[in-house]
């Protein structure tokens, strides 16, 4: 309390006195027992009153030992039941937590984690994930700077987050009990499957499985990929105790639309503790991408037929050579190639204006560049009527999409009027050309995109001695076929923008999150945010269908699926007010990452250990861990003065007992009459 505060409380004391005195004893005309004891009563109201207008503060100083916080970690993953080792955990568990010595040193504290991190006395194992990595995040976050060991009860077994191992960093000591039978079973185990989400239909797509082999003795095992019933690949592969890993490269045939789901096991005639690691399901999304093409040209020339061929060599792709007269409905075709037009496609542009069909077109000697001018303004020519051989020179910038260079630079020269072109509005150049060792800085390969419409153009004939060249270059008409399918492929598929988009996967593993995003539009293609979204997702063996809102956030609305059982299911998305709907289906397969293993990982809580400087236990180890934390001095309790300072007006007695002290004056007086 300062001086100052000491002298006002003096000064309390004396107007305080005063008052009393002044009004019972001084001006009392009978100096009685009954003023003595009102004056004493005002004495102290007004001592009280005048206390908390002052307000001193009042400050306390208190002994405080603070121990040193000792985490005990669990792992409530079902990986733990899986392992048949729940009841060894709750039993080191107890025996640490009640462990009076421990209590004394340290403040036990108890978490759990699995798919999230959280303090909790008790535990199901029923948790689907397993995240090491969150553990030491929250570690960091609640003691912040404060030196501390982590009793971590776990198999060590991590199925989301980052490597673990050095995520506590080094100053904290993490002790970890292994947890789950450390001899060797003989066991196999599909590691890892990569696919990819979609192929086209009569393609191939690749698989890539990585095995894993646990065992003694040297063994072989099939690798089987099934489709329902039917076997569509099998392999033999050979283990031993010097080879525990193996990968598999197989392509599959993409034969039916839509989603194709698979599974892939392997399979041995040795008896394993886990089969369930064994297998693992995929699916993947067969796209039908039919095109037709339509190749119009006034003139016989061999570069149709090396076009045709081409296009073709993707069983997908169809194509009808038209002579002008021929062309009927453009609406008909995916992609129109023109080649070398003239004043005789000026129908075929003026209906192509109204069907909007995306076009190809190859210019040569024999086109009109005057007409080709008047018909499109992304390109504008100047020609004589000489004839040039234009060499190539390839874009590596070139990005609208994958584009090889198949050695474009030694391909013979194509043949076009010479001249200059000009370049009008965006468009990306994917060859340029040269004529002999000079670079002309004009396109001999260009694409356009305008307001959804897609166009190419190719600047020169003889173009069949490209695919010739690359033939004798490869023994194979591949890489050139390939070249002029991914020019068919940017035509063919447009961008069209749609007012409800929708973002999801075909396919989810059970225990994913599942999440389906969507946006919708306005008419001026602005983000609605007063859009009311809707989904209905129906499961297809039972037909219950169960509905959802989707939430705004950040220009997108979402809904959160979890907790969905494995299963095919529809769904369809909604908006209320313009009645847009989206509709769709995905698969949830079934895959328990917890149940693919059969051993806890002790090299990693090894390496996570000597990383902290601390020990790894196992579970025969439990006294002797609790001996370590009870001998190692880095941990003591610290004994620190604790003041606190409290302003009299948080007294609230106080304040009572004034009231009681004027309640108690007023009825004395009333008693005796001196009112």
């Amino acid at each position: 309390m300062t001086t100052n505060s000491i002298l006002l409380l003096l000064l309390s004391l004396l107007i305080a006195g005063v008052l009393s005195y002044f009004q019972y004893i001084y001006k009392a005309k009978n100096k009685s027992s009954v003023g003595l004891f009102l004056a004493f009563l005002r004495f102290l109201a007004i001592f009280g009153i005048l206390l908390l207008l002052i307000n001193p503060i009042i400050t306390k100083k208190t002994l405080e030992i603070v121990k040193t916080p000792l985490p005990i970690v669990i792992d409530n993953s079902s990986s733990i039941a899986f392992l048949k080792s729940d009841a060894k955990v709750l039993e080191l568990y107890k025996k640490i937590k009640a462990n009076g010595d421990l209590q004394e040193k340290f403040d036990l504290q108890s978490y759990q984690f699995a798919d999230e991190f959280q303090a909790s006395e008790t535990f199901n194992f029923k948790g689907s994930q397993s995240n090491i990595d969150l553990v030491a995040k929250n570690l960091k976050s609640i003691y912040k700077n404060k030196i501390h060991p982590t009793v971590l009860i776990s198999d060590g077994n991590q199925t989301s987050g980052n490597d673990y191992v050095y995520s506590f960093g080094d100053v904290n000591k993490v002790y970890p009990i292994v947890i789950g039978d450390t001899t060797t079973f003989l066991d196999f185990k599909i590691n890892q499957l990569n696919v990819n989400k979609y192929a086209f239909q009569k393609n191939k797509f690749p698989v890539e499985a990585f095995l894993n082999y646990s065992g003694t003795k040297t063994v072989t095992a099939d690798f089987v990929i099934s489709q329902g019933n039917s076997v569509i690949t099998k392999q033999s592969i050979s283990f031993s105790p010097s080879k525990r890993t193996a990968s598999v490269n197989i392509l599959l045939p993409a034969d039916k639309i839509g989603v194709q789901v698979f599974k892939a096991s392997i399979l041995s005639k040795e008896k394993e503790i886990n089969t369930y690691n064994n297998t693992k399901n995929f699916a993947v999304e067969v796209i039908d991408q039919k095109t037709n093409i339509a190749i119009v040209s006034a003139i016989n020339h061999p570069d149709v037929g090396a076009l045709k061929r081409a296009i073709e060599s993707n069983a997908q792709r169809k194509v009808t050579i038209l002579k002008i007269n021929d062309v009927n409905a453009l609406q008909d075709f995916n992609v129109v190639i023109l080649y070398q037009p003239t004043t005789a496609f000026k129908k075929i542009f003026e209906n192509n204006k109204l069907a909007q069909v995306n076009t190809f077109i190859i210019t040569g000697n024999s086109t009109d560049f005057n007409f080709l001018n008047q018909q499109q303004n992304n390109l504008v020519f100047k020609m004589s009527g000489g004839k040039e051989d234009y060499l190539t020179i390839f874009n590596p910038q070139f990005n609208l999409f994958a584009a090889e260079n198949i050695g474009f630079e030694n391909l013979p020269p194509l043949q076009n009027s010479f001249g200059s072109i000009t370049i009008n509005g965006a468009v990306s150049i994917m060859l340029s050309s040269k004529i002999r060792n000079l670079e002309t800085n004009s396109p001999l390969l260009a694409f356009t995109e305008n307001q959804n419409k897609r166009a190419a153009y190719l600047l020169g004939e003889n173009s069949w001695k490209w695919r010739l060249q690359t033939h004798i270059n490869n023994q194979s008409f591949e890489k050139y076929d390939i070249f002029i399918d991914k020019i068919i492929q940017f035509l063919a598929s447009n961008a069209i923008k749609k007012s409800l988009v929708v973002e999801h996967e075909r396919f989810y593993n059970f225990g994913d999150a599942l999440e389906i995003t969507a946006q919708y539009f306005n008419k001026n293609y602005e983000f609605d945010e007063k859009a009311r979204l809707t989904i209905a997702v129906t499961n297809n063996k039972t037909k219950q269908t169960k509905n959802y809102d989707l939430l705004k956030g950040n220009n997108l609305y979402k809904v959160n699926l979890d907790g969905l059982k494995a299963g095919a299911y529809n769904f369809t998305v909604k908006e209320l007010i313009s009645n847009s709907v989206y509709s769709s289906s995905f698969e949830i397969l079934d895959f328990d990452i917890e149940k693919q293993f059969v051993n806890p990982d002790v090299e990693k809580l090894t390496q996570l250990a000597l990383q902290t400087q601390g020990k790894e236990f196992y579970p025969n180890q439990i006294d002797v861990l609790i001996k370590t934390l009870l001998e190692n001095d880095d941990y003591k309790a610290i004994q620190k003065d604790v003041v606190t300072k409290t302003p009299l007006i948080d007294w609230i007695w106080l304040l009572i007992i004034i009231v009681s002290l004027l309640a108690t004056e007023w009825f004395v007086r009333k008693y005796n009459g001196l009112l």
